[in-house]
C-alpha cells in the first residue's frame, strides 16, 4: 500500500514522457513531410487553386501525391480525369466501371452510363489544361523573354516553392532552422546525387555569360564574325559575379526556398553556387542597401510623342543609323531570313546573337552574313533561358561590343528576336527616330509600383545556373530609388547605351549587382536605370511594338520547369489579327510573335502590305520548310524513336522509287540505304502540315555509286467520324500526340512520332453547342482496354486534352482512341507507337526488344481492369492476336524493321522522291525541280544581292 503512490507517480511520469516522445517523433515527421512536399506542392495547389477559382493558371502536377488523392476520388479508373476546355472535366471510367455487368444492348449501355453512382467528376480549372498524374512534358523554352508574370499574379499561388515573408527585414533571414534531421536528409540526398554524379562539375553554364572583368569566351565556328574586327572588351556587369569557393561565407542553410533549390539542383556546381549565393546575402554582402539617384526631376518622366502618318513619309536631312540586335534561337532559319529581309538596308548595321544550344541556326546565319559588310555575328554566344540573368548579360555584352565598333557610327539600339516582323517600313522607322533622336522608347507596366514589384518577383533573390532560375528567398529592394519595368524589348540611344554599358557611377554599378540576381531582369534593369539616371528626361513610354498578348492561353505557368515563378508568353499572330497593324493611335513599327510553323499565312500579308506582290507564278509563296535535323549535329541528338521512323521513312521511299521508277531488265533505279539520313525537314503548304522530307545517302545497285535522294513522307488520315453519323455534332476533330502546345493548340510532335515510352495525349476540338459529356476510350494493338474517362464538355469549349496515365512501356502497333457520346460511337483516331530498331542509338538488342516491345506486365495499364468493357463495345481480344504480339516483341535485325515498315506503310505515305545531285535513274526528278523539296526554290526567304534602292525586299 505504501509502494502505490510512488507506482502512480512513475507511470504519470512514463505516460508524459511517452507523449512527449510521440509529439517529437510527430513534428519531426511533419517538419521532413513539408521539406519533401517542396517539389510536389504543386499538387495541392491544384485543389486549391481550383477551390478559390484561379481559372487562369494551372501548376503542374505533384505525380505521387495527387496519385494517391485521387485513386480516393476515381475508383473506376483511378484518375481518369480529362481535359476541360471553358470549363470542362472528367470522371473515371466507363459505365460504371469495371464493376457493372455487361449490357447487352445500346439501350442498356446508356441506362449504364446513367449508373446511379458514377465516378465522381472532376473539373479543373484552365480553359484548356489536361490533367495528368505525370509531370507535365517540357514545353519549348522562350529565351528570348518576351514574356512576363501574369496579369493576374495575385492569383497564383507559388507556395509549392516556399511560403512568402509579408514584411521585409533589414537583414534578410530567409526561413527558421529547420530540425538536425532534417538537415541530415538534406545532407544524404545531395551526398547521395555527389555520389551517382561522381566528382565531376559542370562549367559555367548560364553563368558562363561574362561576369564582371571577365572577357567572352569565343567559339569555334568559323567565318565572319568578330574576329575580322577584334578589340578588347572593357569591363562591366554582365552577369553574376564570380564567387570563389575557397573565399565564400559559411552559414546554416535554413532557408526553405534555398534548401528546396539545393535539393532540386542537378550539379554539384550549381549547389556550391547556390549555397554560397544564400551565404552571402544572408551575411548582408551581396545586395547593395542603397543607391544613389541622379535624375533631377521629381516622379517619372514620361515624353509625349506625336504620330504624324504623313510626316515620316519624308526622309529626313540627317538620318539616324540603326544597330539592330537579334537575338535568336531554334531552327527556324526561313523565317529568320525572311525577317532579316524585311529590315535589312545599306545604311544600318546588324548584330547577331545565336543561342549557344542552336548550333544550326548558327551555320545559317555565319552562312548568309558572309554576304553583306553590314552584318556582323558575336564571336561569344550564351545559352539563355526564360526569366534568365543571362539574356540580361547578352544585351550589355552586344552594347559594349557594338560601342567598340568604331566603323559602326549608329545611333539607336533595338533588339529583335526572329519572331518579330515589321508592321511599317525601314523609311519610315528612321523617319520617326530622326525627329526623336534624343529619345528612349521603354514600355513600362503601367502599374502601381508595390504591385509590380511583387508581381515580378524583385523583392525575391533568384540565381540563374543548371539552365535553370533558382528561387533563394526575400531580400530589399535598395533604397533612394524608383523601381521600374515592364517589356524587355526597347529602342535606346548611343548616349544611354554608352552611359549603361560604360558608366562607373553608383547607380549603373549596383544596379548591375542588383539585377545579377533577378528574375526577368531585361524587363526591368534599364526601365530603372532610365528613370534614375540623368538621362530621366528622355524616356518615352512606347517600345514601338504591339504584342499579342492573351492571357487565357499565354499564362498557365509553363515555365516552371526551368524557374521557380510563374510567367506568360505571348501568342501568335493569325490572319484575323492584321487590323491591329493599321492602327494609328500610337506609333509602333514592330509586332511579336510570329511562327511560321503555325501561321505563314500573317507574316505573308504583312510582306505584302509593306513591299507589294511578288510576281504572279512565284514559287513556294504558301510553303514552309523548317529544319528539325541536320548531319553536322549528330545523331546523339535524335531521338532512339525519331532515328528508327526515319529509317523506316528511307526505306519505305525506296521502295516507292524502285516500284514506280524502276522497269524490268535494269537496276538502275534500285537503291541500297547508308547510314544514317543527312538532314530532315518539316514540310508544310498554306499552314498544314505535309509531312517530312528526308535527306539520305544511297548506293545506287545499277552502278554502285553514291548518291544523296530526299524522301517526302505524309501521314494517312487517321480521324475517321462513325458510320453511321451520330445525332451528336459538336466534334470536329481529334488527335493524339505529345508536347502539347496549350498557348497554340497543337502538338509541337509534329507527326506524332512516338514509341512505346512515351505519354501520349488525346485532344478533341468542339464545336459550339449545348453541355455534354463524352466517354473517350483508348484501345491498344491486341483491343485490350488500356483507358476510360468521361469530360464534361461546356458550351464555350473550344478544346481538351488529356494525359492517361498509362503504365509503360506502350505495346508497339496501331492504336484506337473512340470517342461516344451515351456509349453511342461518335468518332474514333488511331496512332502509331513504333517499336524501335535503335536503342542509345545503337541497333536495339534482343533482351531491350522484349522490354520494350511487350506492354506493360500482365497488359495492366491501370491498376484498374476494363476487360468487362470488351463485350460491351464489340472489342473482342483474338489470343492468335495476342500470340503474334509476342512473337513480335521477340524481333530484331531484318524482322523487327519488317514489322516496323509494315506498321509505318499502313500510317504514313511515301510521296515522292528526287535526287540533290547525279543520278544513273533516268527518270529520277531533280529536288530543286520540284514544288515541295527542301531544295526546291523559296523566293521569299533568300537572300541576294542588295537593291539600288539599299534594300533586300
Amino acid at each position: 500500500m505504501v509502494a502505490a503512490p510512488c507506482a502512480r507517480r512513475l507511470a504519470r511520469r512514463s505516460h508524459s514522457a511517452l507523449l512527449a516522445a510521440l509529439m517529437v517523433l510527430l513534428l519531426q515527421t511533419l517538419v521532413v513531410w513539408n521539406f519533401s512536399s517542396l517539389d510536389s506542392g504543386a499538387g495541392e495547389q491544384r485543389r486549391a487553386g481550383a477551390a478559390a477559382g484561379a481559372a487562369e493558371q494551372q501548376q503542374p502536377a505533384a505525380p505521387r501525391r495527387e496519385r494517391r488523392d485521387l485513386a480516393a476520388h476515381l475508383p473506376a479508373a483511378r484518375g481518369g480525369p480529362g481535359g476541360r476546355a471553358g470549363g470542362g472535366g472528367a470522371r473515371g471510367g466507363g459505365p460504371g466501371g469495371a464493376r457493372a455487368q455487361q449490357p447487352a444492348s445500346r439501350g442498356a449501355l446508356a441506362s449504364r452510363a446513367r449508373d446511379p453512382q458514377p465516378s465522381p467528376l472532376i473539373t479543373l480549372e484552365t480553359q484548356d489544361g489536361y490533367f495528368s498524374h505525370r509531370p507535365k512534358e517540357k514545353v519549348r523554352t522562350d529565351s528570348n523573354n518576351e514574356n512576363s508574370v501574369p496579369k493576374d499574379f495575385e492569383n497564383v499561388d507559388n507556395s509549392n516553392f516556399a511560403p512568402r515573408t509579408q514584411k521585409q527585414k533589414h537583414q534578410p533571414e530567409l526561413a527558421k532552422k529547420p530540425p538536425s534531421r532534417q538537415k541530415e536528409h538534406l545532407q544524404r540526398k545531395l551526398d547521395a546525387q555527389d555520389k551517382r554524379q561522381g566528382q565531376s562539375v559542370l562549367g559555367k553554364g548560364p553563368k558562363e555569360v561574362l561576369p564582371p572583368r571577365e572577357k567572352a569566351t569565343g567559339n569555334s565556328s568559323q567565318g565572319k564574325d568578330l574576329s575580322r574586327h577584334s578589340h578588347a572588351r572593357k569591363s562591366g556587369g554582365g552577369g553574376s559575379p564570380e564567387t570563389k569557393s575557397d573565399q565564400a561565407p559559411k552559414c546554416d542553410i535554413s532557408g526553405k526556398e534555398a534548401i528546396s533549390a539545393l535539393t532540386r539542383a542537378k550539379s554539384k556546381h550549381c549547389r556550391q553556387e547556390i549555397a554560397e549565393t544564400y551565404c552571402r546575402h544572408k551575411l548582408g554582402l551581396l545586395m547593395p542597401e542603397k543607391v544613389a539617384r541622379f535624375c533631377p526631376l521629381e516622379g517619372k518622366a514620361n515624353k509625349n510623342v506625336q504620330w504624324d502618318e504623313d510626316a515620316v513619309e519624308y526622309m529626313p536631312a540627317n538620318p539616324v543609323r540603326i544597330a539592330f540586335v537579334l537575338v535568336v534561337h531554334g531552327r527556324a532559319s526561313r523565317q529568320l531570313q525572311r525577317m532579316f529581309k524585311a529590315i535589312y538596308h545599306k545604311d544600318h548595321f546588324y548584330y547577331i546573337h545565336v543561342d549557344k544550344r542552336s548550333n544550326y541556326l548558327h551555320r545559317q546565319v555565319l552562312q548568309f552574313s558572309r554576304q553583306y559588310d553590314n552584318v556582323r555575328v558575336t564571336s561569344w554566344r550564351m545559352a539563355t533561358i526564360w526569366g534568365g540573368a543571362s539574356l540580361l548579360s547578352t544585351y550589355l555584352q552586344s552594347m559594349r561590343d557594338l560601342l567598340e565598333m568604331t566603323d559602326w557610327p549608329w545611333d539607336f539600339f533595338i533588339n529583335l528576336s526572329a519572331a518579330d516582323y515589321p508592321i511599317r517600313t525601314n523609311d519610315q522607322l528612321v523617319a520617326f527616330l530622326s525627329r526623336y533622336r534624343d529619345m528612349n522608347f521603354l514600355k513600362s507596366h503601367g502599374r502601381d509600383n508595390a504591385r509590380f514589384i511583387r508581381k515580378q518577383g524583385l523583392d525575391r533573390l533568384f540565381l540563374e545556373c543548371d539552365t535553370h532560375m533558382w528561387r533563394l528567398g526575400d531580400r530589399r529592394i535598395p533604397e533612394g530609388i524608383a523601381v521600374d519595368g515592364g517589356s524587355d524589348w526597347f529602342l535606346l540611344n548611343r548616349k544611354f547605351v554608352e552611359y549603361v554599358a560604360f558608366s562607373t557611377d553608383d547607380l549603373v554599378t549596383k544596379m548591375k549587382q542588383f539585377y545579377s540576381y533577378t528574375l526577368l531582369p531585361a524587363e526591368s534593369f534599364f526601365h530603372t536605370v532610365l528613370e534614375n539616371s540623368p538621362h530621366c528626361d528622355t524616356m518615352v513610354d512606347n517600345n514601338l511594338r504591339i504584342t499579342n498578348w492573351n492571357r487565357k492561353l499565354g499564362c498557365k505557368c509553363q515555365y516552371k520547369h526551368i524557374v521557380d515563378w510563374c510567367g506568360c508568353s505571348p501568342n501568335d499572330f493569325k490572319p484575323q489579327d492584321f487590323h491591329r497593324f493599321q492602327q494609328t493611335a500610337r506609333p509602333t513599327f514592330f509586332a511579336r510573335k510570329f511562327e511560321a510553323i503555325v501561321n505563314q499565312e500573317i507574316i505573308g500579308q504583312l510582306d505584302s502590305y509593306l513591299y507589294g506582290n511578288y510576281p504572279a507564278g512565284t514559287p513556294g509563296l504558301r510553303s514552309y520548310w523548317e529544319n528539325v535535323y541536320d548531319e553536322p549535329d549528330g545523331i546523339h541528338t535524335l531521338s532512339d524513336v525519331a532515328l528508327t521512323l526515319y529509317h523506316s521513312f528511307i526505306r519505305l521511299g525506296l521502295r516507292r522509287a524502285e516500284s514506280s521508277l524502276h522497269t524490268d531488265g535494269e537496276n538502275s533505279c534500285r537503291y541500297y540505304p547508308m547510314g544514317h539520313p543527312a538532314s530532315v525537314h518539316l514540310y508544310f503548304l498554306a499552314d498544314r502540315f505535309q509531312g517530312f522530307l528526308i535527306k539520305h545517302h544511297v548506293t545506287n545497285l545499277a552502278v554502285s555509286k553514291l548518291e544523296t535522294l530526299e524522301t517526302w513522307m505524309m501521314p494517312k488520315k487517321v480521324f475517321k467520324v462513325a458510320s453511321p453519323p451520330s445525332d451528336f455534332g459538336r466534334l470536329q476533330f481529334s488527335e493524339v500526340g505529345t508536347d502539347w502546345d496549350a498557348k497554340e493548340r497543337l502538338f509541337r510532335n509534329f507527326g506524332g512520332l512516338l514509341g512505346p515510352m512515351d505519354e501520349p495525349v488525346g485532344m478533341q476540338k468542339w464545336g459550339k453547342g449545348p453541355n455534354v459529356t463524352v466517354t473517350v476510350i483508348w484501345v491498344d494493338p491486341v483491343n485490350v482496354i488500356a483507358a476510360t474517362y468521361d469530360i464534361l464538355i461546356e458550351s464555350t469549349a473550344e478544346f481538351t486534352h488529356y494525359k492517361p496515365p498509362l503504365n509503360l512501356p506502350l505495346r508497339p502497333g496501331v492504336w484506337t482512341v473512340k470517342i461516344l457520346h451515351h456509349w453511342v460511337p461518335v468518332a474514333e483516331t488511331k496512332f502509331l507507337v513504333a517499336p524501335l530498331t535503335f536503342s542509345n542509338k545503337q541497333p536495339i538488342k534482343p533482351e531491350e526488344a522484349l522490354k520494350l516491345h511487350n506492354g506493360p506486365p500482365r497488359s495492366a495499364y491501370m491498376e484498374q481492369s476494363f476487360q468487362s468493357l470488351n463485350p460491351v463495345l464489340s472489342l473482342h481480344i483474338n489470343p492468335a492476336q495476342v500470340e503474334q504480339a509476342r512473337k513480335n516483341a521477340a524481333f530484331t535485325g531484318t524482322a523487327l524493321e519488317a514489322w516496323l515498315d509494315s506498321l509505318v506503310g499502313g500510317t504514313w505515305t511515301a510521296m515522292d522522291i528526287c535526287t540533290t545531285g547525279p543520278t544513273a535513274c533516268p527518270v529520277m526528278q531533280t529536288c530543286s525541280q520540284t514544288a515541295w523539296s527542301s531544295f526546291s526554290p523559296d523566293p521569299k526567304s533568300e537572300l541576294g544581292a542588295v537593291k539600288p534602292d539599299g534594300r533586300l525586299r
